[in-house]
């Protein structure tokens, strides 16, 4: 093999097309542009969207939704995998203890599962049914 005799392989490469060359070659008059109009002329353009002055389809449907930039941000924790855990539970303990991802920022404990042993919560929300369950166990929510 050499490299003056490589060539694409068949199919590979095509001819451009030749436009405005007669009627005979189909592409003629008009050259494939159809008649008149924005786009058979020269330079003709209009945005990504635009619907010939009538208002556009992303204008003409409603609002609705949002993303929250702090979604990702509060982690959510079930009472029952507090259990693994003894003492005082901070963000750094649910981190170390795989509960809680590690790009986490905060954490809120909600009602699931039982929770038998006696638990301090530091810095860390807790639903209402949760505290109560929390507290019913012998421990205690610190803010």
């Amino acid at each position: 093999m050499r490299l003056n005799t490589l060539k694409p392989g068949r199919g590979a490469k095509q001819s451009p097309k030749r436009l405005g060359r007669g009627i005979g070659s189909g592409l003629g008059k008009t050259s494939g542009k159809g008649h008149k109009g924005q786009t058979a002329r020269a330079g003709g353009y209009h945005k990504v969207g635009f619907e010939g002055g009538q208002m556009p389809i992303q204008r003409r449907l409603p609002k609705r939704g949002f993303r929250s930039m702090m979604r990702g941000d509060v982690a959510q924790v079930r009472l029952g995998s507090l259990a693994k855990l003894e003492g005082t539970v901070d963000l750094a303990a649910l981190k170390q203890a795989n509960l809680v991802p590690v790009a986490a920022e905060r954490a809120k404990v909600f009602l699931s599962g039982k929770l038998d042993k006696a638990v301090t919560l530091k810095g860390i929300a807790a639903t209402k049914g949760a505290q109560a369950a929390i507290v019913q166990a012998g421990g205690k929510v610190e803010a």
